[in-house]
């Protein structure tokens, strides 16, 4: 999904992408709506989930939450990556 505009942390970014997916998936959907923030409280480390809030909710570049957190670009970089592929593994199987 890379390269696409798509978010898939975005739970807005999933019902506007449910339309135009000609509907067929909506179930999977849901069942991906309804397991994100579980997964995301329980796969999650708080400083993860405090990096991924700061990136999607609020929108921050890597940089400001680097300054913000007083961590490096790619401390921050890192743990993003690392948080989506946990948050990608335990979601998969609810498709």
């Amino acid at each position: 999904m890379r390269g696409t505009g798509f978010n898939p942390l975005d739970r807005r970014g999933l019902r506007a992408w449910q339309p135009d997916e000609g509907g067929d998936n909506r179930e999977q959907i849901q069942r991906l709506l309804a397991n994100l923030p579980l997964a995301v409280e329980q796969e999650l480390t708080p400083r993860q989930r405090q990096i991924l809030l700061m990136r999607f909710d609020r929108g921050m570049r890597v940089t400001d939450i680097a300054a913000e957190l007083g961590l490096t670009k790619s401390a921050v970089s890192r743990s993003l990556s690392r948080s989506t592929e946990r948050l990608f593994k335990a979601l998969r199987y609810s498709l």
